[in-house]
């Protein structure tokens, strides 16, 4: 097979000098490499970074809205709560919670918080 120099392309039995992306002698215009603009990726890295903090706060403040909620379904109560209406956890003297009308300033029992019955079911902390 005959050797041709550098510059020279053999495609589809022809031969041809132009085929080649980088220059191949001399005379021929320089290149430099394609410089990439990678700052929008610091952007991205930021925009991610926030946006995971935001689910970790959200994430945060479900728990513990599950958490409270879970509670006081677990707490002893003998009567219909309402909508709205606020409602006081109390711990007894064996340790059981229970919910009651009577606020903590009416009477002299462990007061663990103040809480409203949401339209979805949820008990929200006062």
């Amino acid at each position: 097979m005959k050797k041709f120099p550098d510059h020279i392309v053999q495609t589809d039995g022809k031969f041809d000098a132009n085929i080649k992306r980088y220059p191949t002698n001399l005379g021929a215009p320089s290149f430099e490499p394609i410089v990439t603009d990678k700052s929008d990726r610091v952007k991205a890295n930021k925009y991610f970074e926030s946006r995971l903090n935001e689910l970790r706060e959200d994430y945060k403040q479900l728990v513990g809205e599950y958490n409270w909620t879970k509670l006081v379904y677990q707490s002893t109560y003998n009567f219909q709560p309402i909508l709205g209406e606020h409602y006081h956890l109390y711990e007894n003297d064996d340790k059981d919670l229970f919910l009651s009308l009577i606020g903590p300033n009416e009477w002299d029992r462990k007061y663990i918080g103040t809480f409203k019955l949401l339209n979805n079911g949820k008990w929200q902390i006062i």
